[in-house]
């Protein structure tokens, strides 16, 4: 719950930038404890950061599968970052990542932050699920309508987007590790608040701080237990079907899969939290290229791929 009544302290977390145009370069209520706003980053109080479940065998499988594209060059000049968590065994996950810590402006991706502090706002009373926000909800994620989430960023309030972001809970996003999730105007040509305060991006994310978000929806870990399960249904259905998720179309139609995704002009994004066969595993891609989308496409062949061998088939009859 963000305590409005605290000027000081919201004046304090922000840090004022002009407003320089829109352009990405220039750049029934359930009781919960409140999100600890502290303006501090408090590392040990955040549930899994990710980067300390670093997987050396699977950080050369996913290195090789770049390479196997010609992408490795992208990934040197900073036009790509890609992060996988295998996820199979929840308690035991194990990561591999290249830019992992790179903040790209990612379009729509951001948009699963402004799904958070609804959702935070929700469990404190400040907003109602009623039909109506539940249908605001559903057309921001699943359809990815600007207005739908312009409209929901006015009720939450972009201030307690930002204070849900770094707040001490989820540190989703962290001077520490470049950034990560960022929201600071609205989805349309007006409405800017203000930019991310180290690389002046309007709508960011680091790969990284997407996959720690899947994974804290995964283990429930996100405002409660049962919000976590009322956002993993909006982001499980209705999928618009580009990048990562035609692909995933192809390679098992059968699959469970949570997803956001963004694209605007060079810029392309996209992130999956799948199911199937007894595999689970979160993949996250941001690009700057016009070929973005291409690579996208071809990579999540790969990274799949990569998951279900590290994995005996439980179906396999030569399984033991």
């Amino acid at each position: 719950m963000i305590d409005c009544r605290w000027p000081l302290l919201i004046a304090a977390l922000a840090i004022a930038l002009p407003a320089q145009g829109d352009s990405p370069g220039t750049l029934g209520r359930i009781p919960v404890p409140p999100v600890q706003i502290d303006g501090e980053d408090s590392p040990a109080e955040r549930p899994l950061l990710l980067w300390d479940r670093a997987d050396a065998a699977l950080q050369v499988e996913l290195e090789a599968a770049i390479e196997r594209l010609q992408l490795t060059s992208e990934v040197d000049r900073h036009h790509l970052a890609v992060v996988l968590v295998d996820i199979t065994d929840v308690e035991n996950s194990r990561v591999a990542s290249v830019n992992g810590d790179l903040m790209l402006y990612a379009a729509s991706l951001p948009k699963i932050a402004v799904l958070l502090a609804a959702f935070e706002q929700i469990a404190s009373g400040d907003l109602e699920l009623d039909a109506e926000l539940r249908s605001l909800l559903d057309q921001m994620i699943r359809r990815s309508s600007n207005p739908a989430t312009t409209e929901v960023m006015h009720r939450v309030g972009k201030e307690n987007i930002s204070l849900i972001l770094r707040s001490s809970r989820y540190g989703l996003y962290d001077p520490n590790h470049n950034g990560g999730l960022w929201v600071g105007k609205d989805f349309a040509k007006a409405g800017l608040w203000k930019r991310d305060p180290i690389h002046n991006l309007s709508h960011g994310a680091t790969a990284m701080q997407v996959a720690r978000f899947y994974y804290l929806l995964e283990t429930e870990q996100l405002v409660t237990p049962e919000h976590s399960r009322l956002m993993k249904d909006i982001l499980g259905s209705d999928h618009i079907q580009h990048k990562f998720i035609s692909s995933l179309a192809q390679i098992d139609p059968e699959a469970q899969i949570l997803r956001k995704s963004g694209s605007w002009r060079r810029y392309h994004a996209d992130s999956v939290l799948v199911r199937r066969r007894g595999r689970a595993y979160i993949a996250v891609g941001l690009s700057e290229d016009e070929d973005g989308k291409i690579w996208l496409q071809k990579l999540i062949y790969e990274l799949d791929a990569i998951i279900m061998a590290r994995h005996p088939d439980p179906e396999s009859p030569l399984r033991n």
